[in-house]
C-alpha cells in the first residue's frame, strides 16, 4: 500500500511538472510539491528576501550540473548552499570558529553567506573544486519551509541568465528562464531586492567576498575587522566576475560630482539616480525618493529590468557613495557597466570597458 502510495505521489508530481511553467504561488501544498521535485533531482526557483534562487539538493550532482546548463553559468563560478538550521551548516563545514557561530547567531537568518572549508560531503560541483564552500540560512518563510520539507540543504544561485539583472520577483524568473525550471514558486516580491554580503574566513580572518544587503560596517561591529579581497585572487564566491548583473540595454556609470551632472546632454538615455537630483526629468528614474540607501538597494534590480523594455538607447547611472548599503550598489553597477561616462572640458565622454 506504501509504494501505491508513492506511485500516486510520483504520477502527481510527474503531471504537475509538465506544466509547471505557469507560476504557482507559494502555498504549501506547491512548496511541498516543490519539495518532491527537489527530492527527484529536478530544479525549483523560489523566493528569498534577497533574490529568486534556482534551487537544486547539494548532494545530488546532476541536478547541480542543471543549474549551470540552464543558467548558462560557467562551472568555476561557486554557488551559494541554503540551509535551514545551524546543524544543518555544521554538516557542511569542517570545523567552525566561535566567531563564526556568533554571526550566525547574530544575522541568521538573514542575508548574511559564510564560507568556510568543507566536509569531503559536499560536491565539488557545487564548490567550483575550492576546498571551501558558502553557505547561508534565507529569512524567507518559503524558502525556509522548502529546505525543511527536502530535510537536505539547497544549493541555488540566483535565477536567472548567467550574468543577467538578478531577479526580485516570479516573473522576472519565467522571462529569463523560461521552461527550462521545473517550478516557480512565486512568495511576491523580494524584500530586499539585492544579494546577500558574502564573507570568507581564512586563517583567523575575515575577508569580504562580494558586499551584498549586510553592511561591513553591521558585519564589524561585531567581529571586527573586515579585509577587502585582493582582485587577483581566484573566484570564491558568487558575483566575482568582473561583468555580472548586467541589463540588456548598455549602462554607463558615471564619474564626476552628481552635482555637475549634464543631464540635457543624455535625452536618448534613461538616467537612474539613487536619489532625487536638482534637475528633473522623463527620462530620470530615482531609486528612493526618500533618500534611503535600504530602498534604493531594494529597488534597483527591479527597476533595472524596467528599463530594459523602454526604448532609450542606454542607460546612465549615478554614482553612491561606497558606505553602508552604498557599497553594494555601487559593486553592482560597476560590474553591470558598459564603461564610464564623463565631462572633460565640457564635453561628454564616453569609455567603454
Amino acid at each position: 500500500m506504501a509504494g501505491y502510495g508513492m506511485l500516486i505521489i510520483k504520477k502527481l508530481v510527474d503531471s504537475r511538472v509538465k506544466t509547471a511553467m505557469e507560476i504557482v504561488p507559494a502555498s504549501l501544498e506547491n512548496i511541498r510539491l516543490g519539495a518532491e521535485i527537489l527530492k527527484r533531482g529536478g530544479l525549483v526557483a523560489f523566493p528569498t528576501e534577497t533574490v529568486y534562487g534556482l534551487g537544486a539538493v547539494s548532494f545530488f550532482p546532476e541536478a547541480v550540473a542543471r543549474i549551470f546548463e540552464v543558467k548558462g553559468r560557467p562551472r568555476f563560478d561557486p554557488l551559494i548552499v541554503h540551509i535551514a538550521s545551524q546543524e544543518m551548516a555544521f554538516s557542511l563545514w569542517q570545523r567552525v570558529d566561535s566567531r563564526v557561530e556568533i554571526l550566525m547567531k547574530k544575522f541568521w537568518p538573514g542575508p548574511l553567506t559564510l564560507v568556510l572549508p568543507k566536509k569531503e560531503v559536499v560536491p565539488d560541483i557545487v564548490t567550483a573544486g575550492l576546498p571551501t564552500v558558502a553557505v547561508r540560512m534565507p529569512a524567507h518563510p518559503v524558502a525556509l519551509s522548502l529546505i525543511r520539507m527536502v530535510d537536505l540543504p539547497i544549493a541555488a544561485p540566483s535565477a536567472n541568465r548567467f550574468g543577467r539583472v538578478s531577479p526580485t520577483s516570479a516573473e522576472a524568473v519565467k522571462k529569463d528562464l523560461g521552461n527550462r525550471v521545473d517550478l516557480i514558486l512565486d512568495g511576491g516580491k523580494c524584500e530586499l531586492g539585492i544579494e546577500s554580503t558574502v564573507l570568507l574566513m581564512e586563517e583567523g580572518r575575515f575577508f569580504l567576498l562580494r558586499p551584498g544587503a549586510l553592511s561591513v560596517e553591521e558585519l564589524e561591529a561585531v567581529v571586527g575587522k573586515v579585509e577587502m579581497v585582493s582582485s587577483s585572487r581566484r573566484i570564491l564566491s558568487p558575483g566575482m566576475t568582473r561583468k555580472h548583473y548586467a541589463p540588456s540595454l548598455p549602462l554607463y556609470l558615471f564619474e564626476g560630482e552628481v552635482r555637475e551632472f549634464p543631464l540635457s546632454e543624455f535625452g536618448n538615455f534613461a538616467v537612474l539616480a539613487p536619489f532625487p537630483i536638482c534637475e528633473q526629468g522623463e527620462n530620470v528614474f530615482v531609486l528612493s525618493q526618500k533618500g534611503d540607501l535600504k530602498e534604493a538597494a531594494s529597488h534597483l534590480f527591479a527597476l533595472l529590468r524596467e528599463l530594459e523594455k523602454s526604448s532609450f538607447q542606454g542607460i546612465i547611472a549615478l554614482p553612491v557613495e561606497e558606505k553602508g548599503l552604498g557599497r553594494a550598489i555601487m559593486d553592482r553597477l560597476k560590474r553591470a557597466a558598459s564603461g564610464l561616462v564623463k565631462v572633460e572640458q565640457g564635453k561628454v565622454v564616453f569609455i567603454d570597458k
